[in-house]
């Protein structure tokens, strides 16, 4: 995106909000659409046209949003949000070899060996997609995967042993401070665990959405999500965790209980686009550079926008 005349947080928001808008409108998600549907009693394929709905129009949305800005970035660099950062940022992402005199990107030429280095890198994600469908593969064997992809990538390119060591060492580094980011983000989910801090939570949420007319209930119900989705960022253990006592409270104000399934995984997917607790959130954002401060403020505006998007369909399919 650098190298393409925009700035790191374009990259950054293609990445998250492509993610993001995949989680928060959830079809066939295991994750989330189907532990809450299991959960909740309810086929996983109950309330999947309303979820297509919100999928598209929320993604149709980013994607206008992301475009526009991008746009407005390539034709004036000052228009961006880190433009403070620019410098720095292409220092850090495109090295000196692809700089001029002056710190600006240089045209990288799209060489055969470029070429060759791309489709490893996409098959990579096409074999870990196969291995943890399908293969039984989690972390250990993800990692493996990526080591190995590095491994061909670097004789592909025909680095030495000196620059491939090197170079491999420079991107471990720059994952340390992601990993402690990490860190203190989960921290904060197992003192609020620990303390029963999210129990006492969640029966006042109970509490709160008991004996409201449909609308109001799943509007209710949206925004308890959206509180709890703070304190509890993981998709399958929020769905674990209210499911069971928030899907039933749905038959005592005729709500079909795929759409409270649908009301928690949009909530949740909306939350973590901005979530502090979420290590998803704060490891991608240390990778891309972007103050977390400017990532709000990037979103902000957007947030507003989906919430209107998520709550219009809701309070429509409840309403009928």
């Amino acid at each position: 995106m650098i190298v393409a005349g925009y700035d790191a947080l374009t990259g950054v928001a293609i990445i998250k909000l492509g993610s993001g808008v995949g989680t928060l409108g959830s079809t066939i998600n295991p994750f989330a659409t189907v532990i809450a549907s299991n959960a909740a009693n309810v086929p996983f394929t109950d309330g999947i046209i309303l979820r297509i709905v919100m999928l598209i129009l929320c993604w149709l949305v980013c994607v206008f949003y992301v475009m526009r800005y991008a746009e407005k970035v390539r034709k004036n660099p000052e228009y961006s949000i880190v433009a403070d950062r620019r410098e720095s940022n292409e220092q850090h992402f495109l090295k000196s070899r692809d700089l001029d005199s002056e710190g600006a990107g240089q045209p990288i030429e799209f060489t055969v060996a470029r070429k060759l280095i791309l489709i490893i890198f996409a098959a990579s994600f096409a074999v870990m997609i196969w291995g943890v469908s399908a293969g039984g593969w989690w972390m250990a064997e993800m990692s493996a995967l990526f080591i190995a992809a590095s491994i061909v990538i670097g004789l592909v390119s025909r680095m030495s042993e000196e620059d491939f060591t090197s170079t491999f060492v420079d991107g471990a580094r720059d994952l340390l401070g992601v990993a402690l980011v990490i860190g203190i983000a989960r921290g904060i989910v197992v003192v609020m665990d620990a303390g029963k801090m999210t129990d006492t939570i969640l029966f006042w949420a109970e509490g709160a959405v008991d004996g409201l007319p449909a609308v109001g209930f799943i509007n209710a119900m949206f925004g308890l999500e959206l509180i709890l989705s703070f304190l509890v960022p993981s998709s399958s253990g929020l769905a674990v965790l209210t499911m069971p006592i928030m899907a039933p409270l749905a038959d005592f104000v005729d709500v079909p209980r795929h759409l409270v399934v649908t009301a928690y995984q949009s909530a949740n997917g909306l939350v973590n686009l901005i979530n502090p607790t979420f290590a998803v959130v704060m490891g991608g954002l240390a990778l891309g550079r972007v103050p977390y401060n400017r990532w709000l403020r990037f979103m902000l505006p957007l947030l507003l926008i989906l919430v209107v998007i998520i709550v219009a369909l809701n309070s429509i399919t409840a309403s009928l």
